[in-house]
């Protein structure tokens, strides 16, 4: 069974409060938008039979005036050659094919208003079927959406991350320690000698100084005596 059962049910039906209460919304406007391109089908047909119908009876009825015009023309006639009887006769034919012009005046006055309806069927009926696919398109974009969203959490939130952070983590404390041993072979130079080392460089340091101020004094009488 169809989502609507009857062609007013789709003119008349709320769209947004039909997809508020489905589990499936996206999918509830696609079966939407089958029935009413169904229906659509089905509404175009009647109207075709109807635009049929209606030639048909008009057809009829243009031979049903062209036949009482005739009995019309019979009547005079015989009427002109004294003949009331066939006359009469005439007029009574006449009078029958007037009979069936006017039902079938009435049967073409219903199958106008039929059609009208119809008309107005298929324009409420595309109307609907325009804001269905509105719809679909939007359901279509926010599903793509939230499902990227998702996605994008789900990332976030894997614990295969959490494990690859874990493991840079891991490769920058083996650095530290490299480092830290390359570093603690720069420790303490300069600060491990003895008592015996620090009175050897100072005697050094004296003697370095003393050749110096000899070598002061001596260069300053030839000093002097360029000046």
């Amino acid at each position: 069974m169809g989502i609507f059962s009857r062609l007013a049910d789709i003119i008349n039906s709320n769209l947004n409060a039909l997809l508020d209460h489905a589990e499936d919304p996206e999918k509830m406007v696609r079966l939407i938008i089958q029935e009413m391109e169904d229906t659509l089908v089905e509404v175009r047909a009647a109207a075709a039979k109807t635009i049929a119908d209606q030639k048909d009876v008009e057809r009829r009825l243009r031979r049903l005036r062209e036949a009482e015009a005739e009995w019309q023309r019979k009547a005079e006639l015989a009427l002109s050659k004294d003949r009331e009887d066939l006359a009469r006769g005439a007029l009574m034919e006449k009078a029958k094919v007037a009979a069936m012009t006017e039902e079938l005046e009435a049967d073409l006055e219903h199958l106008k208003e039929a059609l009208e309806r119809h008309e107005e069927d298929v324009v409420k009926l595309e109307a609907k079927l325009r804001e269905a696919k509105v719809k679909k398109k939007t359901l279509e974009a926010r599903h793509k959406t939230v499902t990227n969203q998702l996605r994008m959490r789900r990332t976030l939130h894997d614990s295969r991350i959490d494990d690859a952070f874990s493991r840079f983590d891991a490769v920058e404390m083996r650095l530290d320690r490299l480092e830290g041993e390359v570093e603690s072979y720069d420790l303490g130079e300069g600060k491990g000698r003895t008592l015996d080392d620090e009175f050897a460089a100072l005697e050094v340091d004296e003697t370095i100084e003393a050749e110096l101020e000899a070598l002061k004094a001596k260069l300053k009488p030839a000093k002097k005596a360029e000046n």
